[in-house]
């Protein structure tokens, strides 16, 4: 008996939900024929939206409008952007000649260039030390500089290296100790470059 009566109560207000929210879509489609924007039918109310690469429908007032501003002539568009942009409160904004915008797109591009190239100068805080060339005369205090100045290798890997040059010497080093191989190379005969 019990069953009965909750099942009893379970449809009615399943029948009262369903009558409140009907109610609810009339008047709301009431509500919008009064606007005058209102879909035809109620089914058209909610309208699926197109699949990728379907064509977009228009409603057919937008369509009307279209067709009707492209039938105008020169003049009546020209009133037509005037009387719009007096009833939109738009400014008239003047036109830029592509000199004028090549320039001005010019200029920021110029900056950022700039400030990079600003920045990568103040930001460089580690060097590689690069040994390009030395002199002649000098070749036996520059083997033997540049045997002190790489751990681990002996006369012979450091005559090589230097009969091979360019060649980096160290990779990744601070400015300052970057700074004072450059002057130990340089004052053994070597040319050296920091990068």
């Amino acid at each position: 008996m019990m069953f009965c009566g909750r099942y009893c109560v379970r449809i009615a207000l399943r029948a009262a939900a369903n009558t409140h929210r009907h109610n609810l879509q009339m008047a709301a489609l009431c509500a919008l024929r009064t606007l005058k924007t209102s879909p035809v039918s109620p089914s058209d109310a909610i309208t699926a939206p197109p699949f990728d690469g379907a064509p977009k429908l228009y409603s057919p007032k937008i369509q009307q409008l279209v067709n009707d501003i492209a039938s105008l002539t020169l003049i009546e568009v020209s009133d037509l952007n005037e009387l719009l942009k007096k009833t939109l409160n738009i400014q008239d904004v003047g036109m830029m000649s592509m000199g004028s915008m090549a320039a001005i797109a010019a200029a920021p591009a110029a900056e950022v260039v700039e400030e990079e190239a600003a920045s990568a100068k103040k930001e460089k805080t580690h060097f590689t030390v690069k040994l390009t060339e030395f002199k002649a005369a000098d070749k036996v205090k520059l083997i033997k500089e540049v045997k002190n100045c790489m751990e681990g290798l002996n006369l012979v890997q450091a005559k090589k290296l230097v009969e091979s040059l360019p060649q980096e010497i160290r990779a990744n080093v601070f400015k300052d100790e970057a700074g004072k191989l450059k002057a130990a190379l340089e004052a053994a005969g070597g040319t050296v470059v920091l990068e």
